[in-house]
C-alpha cells in the first residue's frame, strides 16, 4: 500500500514538473472572406510534426514547450500564416486568434512577425472588418482600457453610443425606443419594465468576451430596433482556469460623510437588495376599506397595522462599495469531450445625496407680450438615494466533437431606497406652500435562463443552433409614502384636504418571458466561390401583470367630523398608536382606500418570426447579403380606464403582420479596406403600458402617465453607408452615413394645456434622422517608437433630425403664439441627441503592467419632453460633459494583483434638464448635482 502511493505521488510530481516546463497556446481560427469561423483548419509547429485542427467552432489548443515558437496555420484553397514570436510561458495559457484569408490564385505564405496573444481590441476589429452588418465592439481587454468594471462605464467608447442615466445605452443618439439589448443573441429584459434596453451596470466585466453593437439590420437579427442591437457576449469556454477577486471603494465629498443625509427606517436586509416584509402589504389589495362609524371593529386594528414610520431622518452617508468574485476553467473529459465551468457574483451598494435638487413644472402665459414662463408647481430640498445591485451568473458548457451545449443562469437583485424631504410652491392651479417627505422602496429582480446548442455536419458546411431563454421580472414599489404638511403662519403645521392628505402606495409588476430561436447555416458554392444561406424562426410570449394599490389616511380631529391634523409636524406621530382612530373615541388617524381597477391591468405579447437570407459573392471584391423577415405580432389587453367608462377583457389591441427587407453590400477596396452599403426596413412598437387604458402616477414629481390605445407601431426605413480602413496594432479609422425615415413616430407628449403634470404617448405623420459618424484609433508610434505605448480614440456623431407634427400637436403649438414667434410645423425628433463626443487618450505598458487614461464623453442637447398641449413648453435634457481619469498597475513578480484608482466627473459638471420657450429665460424641469466621485480598487487572479 506503501509503495503503491509512493508511485502515485511520484508520478504526481513529475506530471507537474513537465507541465511547469510546458504552456497552451489556443484560440479561433476564423474566415477572412465571410464573418464565420474555420473549421479542420490545421495549425503545426513549425519544423516539427506537433500540430492541432480546429474543430467546428474554429476553436484549436495545442501544448509546446515553454520558449518562441512558430506556428503555421493553413487550409485548402486559403493563404498559409506563418506567426513568429509566440512566448510560452510555463503553466500559462497563450490567446492566439488567427484570420485566414481565400488564395486568389496560388497557396502563399504569409509571414506574421507581430501576435495578438489574447482577445484584444485587435480580434474585434477583426470581427468588425468582416461583418456581414455594420457593426462597432469592445472586447473585454478594450473595456477594461477604461478601468471600468460594469459595461456601462465603458460602452461609451463605441462610435455613436452614448449612456443615459449612467446605465441606459443609446445608439446614434436615439431614444431608448430605437435601441435593443440582448444576451448572448436572445432577448432579455432590464429592471425598469418600460426600457428596450437592459441596465448596463449589471454586468461586471470580468465575465465578458465582448459587446458588440450592430447599427445595420440583418434577416437573422430582430426587427425592433433602428439605432442598434447591443449584444452582451459572456464567456462560455474558458482557455484555462480564472478565478479573481476584486474590492473597491468610492468617496464623493459632496455626498458621502454628510451628516444631513435623509433615509429611513426600512428592512434588515436592504444591504442585499430586497425587503425583509417590513413593507409588506398588511391587508388585501382586494378590501374595501369603510369610513369610520363609531361601532366599526375591524379599522382599527386595520390602521395599527400599517407601518407608523412617515418621515425623512438624517444620519451619516456611507461612502459606495463593490465586491466581485469570478471562475472560470474548462476539463477536458475521458471521453474526449470537453466541459467549461463560469461563475460570477458582483455586489455594487452606492448612496447618492443630493442637496438642493430644483424640479419644476412650468407654463407659459396666455399673453402675446409675456415671455417669462411661470411655475405651475416647483420643488427645493434634499434627497438621499441608497441603490443595492447583487447580480449573478453561473454557466455550464458541454462540447464534443460535433456539438456544444450551453445552460447559463443570470439573477439580478437591486434594491433602491429614497428619502426626499423638500418644500413646494403651486402657482396657477392651487396657490399654496407646503412641506412634503416622500419615502420610496423599489425592489426589483429578473432571473432569466439560457439554454442553448450548436450542432454541425461532419464536414461542417451545414450547422444548427438553438436557444431557449425564459424569464421571470419582478418590480415592486412597496409602500411609497407621502406626508404633506401645510406650514401656519404661528410655526406650527396642518395637514388637510387643501393640500392632500397621508398617501401610501404599493405597486406590483411580474412579467414572464420565454423566448426560443432555431437558425439554420448551409455552405455552398456560387460563382465558383463559397456562399451562405440562414434561415430560421423566432417565438416570443411576454405577460405582464400590474396593480397599484394606494391608500390614504383619513384624521378625525373632533369625534364624529372630518378634521385637519397637527401632529407637531411630525410624520411619524401620524399613525403613533395614541393617535390611532378607536371605536371608543371615534377621533384620530385611520386608513381608507378601495381597490382601483384603472390601475390595474394584464397584458400579453406574441411575437412569431420567420427569416431567410443568402449571403454571396458575385464578384471577386464584393460580398452581397440579401435577406427577408417576416413577424406576426399581437397584442392581448385587460383593463379599464380611470372612469370606467371603457373596459377590454382578453382583447386583441394589435395584430400586425409585417415583412422586413434587408440587403448589405461589402466592397473590399484593398486588404485593409471596405467600403460598405446597407438598406433594411425595422419597427418600434408601443410599450405595455403605452398602448393600454392605464393611468400611473408618480408621488414624488406628481406627473402622471396615462395609456393610449390609439397608437400604432413605427416603421422606420434605414440606409447607411460607410468607409473604412484598418491598419496595424489595433489601429482604424472609418466614416459613415445614415438616413432613417420614421412612419408614425411614437413620442411622449403632454396630454392637454389644462392638465400639465400629465403626459401620454402619441403618434407624429413622420420624421427623418440623418447623420454622420467619425472613428478614429491611433497610437502615436508614428511619431517616435517610445511613442507607440500612447494612443487615442476619437469618435464624433453629428446628427439631425425632423419630425412633422400631428395636427393636433401643430393646432395647440399655435393657440398662444408670442409677438416676433414663427411657428414652426416641423421640430426635432424627441430623444436625438444633435452631436456625440466621445475621446479617449490611453497609455499602457504591458512590460511592468501599468496603464492609464482620460476619457471624455458629452451628448448635445436632447428633446426630453414634448410640451405640444398649448401652453405647456418643451423640455431639454442639457449637455453633460462628462470627464473621468483611471490609473491601474499590476503588483508582484506574476502580476497577479493590480490596483485601480478612478476619478469621475472631474468637470463637477450638472445634470439638468430645463423647459425652454420663446425669448423665456429657462427653468428647471430636473437639477441634480452629481459632484465628483474619487475611487480606489484591488483585484487578485488566482
Amino acid at each position: 500500500m506503501l509503495k503503491k502511493l509512493f508511485s502515485i505521488v511520484v508520478i504526481s510530481a513529475i506530471t507537474q514538473l513537465m507541465s511547469a516546463q510546458s504552456g497552451t497556446v489556443t484560440g479561433k481560427i476564423m474566415d477572412g472572406e465571410f464573418n464565420d469561423v474555420l473549421p479542420f483548419a490545421n495549425v503545426v509547429l513549425k519544423g516539427a510534426a506537433t500540430g492541432a485542427t480546429s474543430d467546428f467552432d474554429g476553436i484549436y489548443s495545442l501544448e509546446l514547450e515553454a520558449g518562441s515558437h512558430t506556428l503555421v496555420f493553413s487550409f485548402l484553397g486559403y493563404e498559409t500564416k506563418e506567426i513568429t514570436g509566440v512566448e510560452i510561458i510555463p503553466g500559462k495559457t497563450v490567446e492566439l486568434n488567427v484570420t485566414l484569408t481565400p488564395s486568389s490564385t496560388t497557396l502563399e505564405e504569409v509571414v506574421v512577425t507581430t501576435t495578438s496573444r489574447k482577445n484584444t481590441e485587435a480580434s474585434v476589429l477583426g470581427l468588425q472588418k468582416n461583418s456581414v452588418t455594420l457593426l462597432d465592439g469592445l472586447s473585454s481587454e478594450g473595456i477594461k482600457k477604461t478601468g471600468a468594471s460594469d459595461i456601462a462605464s465603458a460602452v461609451k467608447r463605441v462610435p455613436g453610443v452614448s449612456v443615459q442615466e449612467g446605465k441606459y445605452v443609446y445608439v446614434r443618439g436615439l431614444g431608448d425606443r430605437y435601441t435593443k439589448s440582448i444576451l448572448n443573441g436572445m432577448d432579455i429584459p432590464g429592471l425598469d419594465p418600460d426600457k428596450n434596453t437592459v441596465q448596463m451596470d449589471i454586468f461586471p466585466t470580468n465575465i465578458l468576451e465582448n459587446l458588440i453593437v450592430q447599427k445595420s439590420a440583418a434577416a437573422e437579427l430582430p426587427a425592433d430596433f433602428t439605432g442598434g442591437v447591443v449584444n452582451i457576449i459572456t464567456k462560455d469556454f474558458p482557455s484555462s482556469k480564472q478565478m479573481s477577486f476584486s474590492v473597491s471603494g468610492g468617496l464623493n465629498p459632496d455626498m458621502h460623510f454628510k451628516d444631513n443625509y435623509l433615509t429611513y427606517e426600512g428592512g434588515n436586509t436592504d444591504f442585499l437588495g430586497f425587503d425583509d416584509g417590513t413593507r409588506k402589504l398588511p391587508v388585501s389589495s382586494n378590501l374595501n376599506i369603510p369610513i369610520p362609524p363609531s361601532d366599526n371593529g375591524t379599522l382599527e386594528g386595520i390602521s395599527r397595522s400599517f407601518d407608523r414610520n412617515m418621515g425623512t431622518k438624517q444620519k451619516s452617508s456611507m461612502p459606495n462599495l463593490g465586491l466581485s468574485f469570478s471562475y472560470g476553467n474548462q476539463f477536458n473529459l475521458n471521453n474526449g469531450n470537453t466541459l467549461g465551468v463560469i461563475a460570477s457574483l458582483d455586489y455594487k451598494n452606492t448612496t447618492s445625496f443630493y442637496e438642493n435638487f430644483d424640479e419644476g413644472v412650468y407654463q407659459k402665459r396666455n399673453e402675446a407680450d409675456e415671455y417669462e414662463m411661470r411655475y405651475d408647481r416647483r420643488r427645493v430640498g434634499d434627497l438621499g438615494i441608497n441603490n443595492v445591485l447583487l447580480s449573478g451568473l453561473a454557466g455550464l458548457s458541454y462540447k464534443t466533437g460535433r456539438s456544444k451545449y450551453r445552460f447559463n443562469v443570470l439573477h439580478l437583485q437591486n434594491g433602491e431606497s429614497q428619502a426626499s424631504l423638500y418644500n413646494q410652491a403651486t402657482n396657477i392651479s392651487n396657490q399654496i406652500r407646503v412641506t412634503k417627505h416622500y419615502l420610496e422602496y423599489k425592489q426589483r429582480s429578473v432571473t432569466n435562463l439560457l439554454f442553448s446548442g450548436k450542432h454541425s455536419s461532419e464536414d461542417a458546411s451545414f450547422t444548427t443552433e438553438w436557444s431557449v431563454a425564459p424569464t421571470r421580472a419582478s418590480i415592486q414599489d412597496k409602500d411609497a409614502r407621502l406626508t404633506t404638511f401645510i406650514p401656519n403662519d404661528d410655526g406650527t403645521y396642518r395637514i388637510s384636504s387643501d393640500a392632500g392628505y397621508p398617501v401610501r402606495l404599493w405597486r406590483d409588476l411580474v412579467e414572464n418571458n420565454i423566448v426560443g430561436k432555431i437558425d439554420f447555416t448551409k455552405n455552398f458554392s456560387l460563382f465558383d466561390r463559397k456562399s451562405v444561406l440562414k434561415f430560421g424562426g423566432l417565438y416570443s410570449y411576454k405577460q405582464r401583470d400590474y396593480g397599484i394599490y394606494s391608500y390614504d389616511i383619513g384624521i378625525r380631529t373632533v369625534p364624529g367630523e372630518f378634521g385637519t391634523g397637527d401632529f407637531n409636524g411630525d410624520p411619524n406621530a401620524i399613525l403613533a398608536p395614541e393617535n390611532i382612530w378607536t371605536p371608543e373615541t371615534n377621533y384620530g388617524s385611520y386608513i381608507r382606500g378601495n381597490p382601483q381597477p384603472a390601475n390595474t391591468f394584464d397584458a400579453s405579447q406574441n411575437t412569431g418570426a420567420l427569416y431567410i437570407s443568402g449571403e454571396f459573392k458575385p464578384l471577386d471584391k464584393l460580398r452581397t447579403v440579401v435577406g427577408l423577415r417576416g413577424e406576426y405580432f399581437t397584442h392581448i389587453f385587460t383593463g379599464q380606464n380611470s372612469d370606467g367608462t371603457r373596459e377590454l377583457d382578453n382583447e386583441t389591441v394589435s395584430d400586425n403582420f409585417d415583412l422586413f427587407p434587408s440587403a448589405n453590400l461589402i466592397y473590399e477596396l484593398n486588404d485593409n479596406m471596405n467600403l460598405r452599403g446597407s438598406y433594411s426596413r425595422t419597427i418600434a412598437r408601443p410599450s405595455f403600458k403605452e398602448k393600454s387604458l392605464v393611468e400611473i402616477s408618480d408621488l414624488l414629481t406628481g406627473l402622471i402617465f396615462i395609456g393610449n390605445l390609439d397608437l400604432v407601431p413605427s416603421k422606420i426605413d434605414n440606409l447607411d453607408l460607410r468607409w473604412e480602413l484598418f491598419g496595424q496594432d489595433a489601429q482604424m479609422f472609418a466614416i459613415s452615413g445614415f438616413y432613417k425615415y420614421f412612419k408614425n413616430p411614437i413620442e411622449i407628449v403632454a396630454y392637454n394645456s389644462t392638465a400639465p403634470t400629465n403626459y401620454t404617448p402619441r403618434n407624429s405623420p413622420s420624421a427623418e434622422v440623418m447623420g454622420l459618424e467619425l472613428e478614429a484609433r491611433k497610437h502615436f508610434g508614428f511619431i517616435t517608437d517610445g511613442l507607440k505605448d500612447l494612443s487615442l480614440n476619437l469618435n464624433v456623431s453629428l446628427i439631425d433630425s425632423k419630425i412633422d407634427m400631428a395636427q393636433e400637436e401643430y393646432e395647440a403649438r399655435s393657440l398662444y403664439p408670442k409677438e416676433g414667434e414663427t411657428i414652426e410645423k416641423e421640430r426635432e425628433l424627441q430623444g436625438q441627441s444633435p452631436y456625440l463626443i466621445n475621446i479617449g487618450l490611453n497609455y499602457k505598458k504591458d512590460e511592468i503592467g501599468l496603464e492609464s487614461g482620460l476619457f471624455y464623453n458629452v451628448q448635445g442637447k436632447t428633446l426630453e419632453v414634448v410640451g405640444s398641449a398649448g401652453l405647456n413648453p418643451d423640455v431639454y435634457t442639457m449637455p453633460f460633459n462628462s470627464l473621468n481619469f483611471n490609473f491601474s498597475k499590476t503588483l508582484g513578480k506574476e502580476q497577479r494583483s493590480k490596483i485601480s484608482i478612478k476619478a469621475d466627473n472631474l468637470l463637477g459638471d450638472d445634470r439638468q434638464s430645463q423647459y425652454e420657450a420663446f425669448r423665456a429665460e429657462n427653468q428647471n424641469f430636473s437639477f441634480r448635482s452629481p459632484g465628483r466621485e474619487f475611487s480606489i480598487g484591488y483585484s487578485y487572479s488566482f
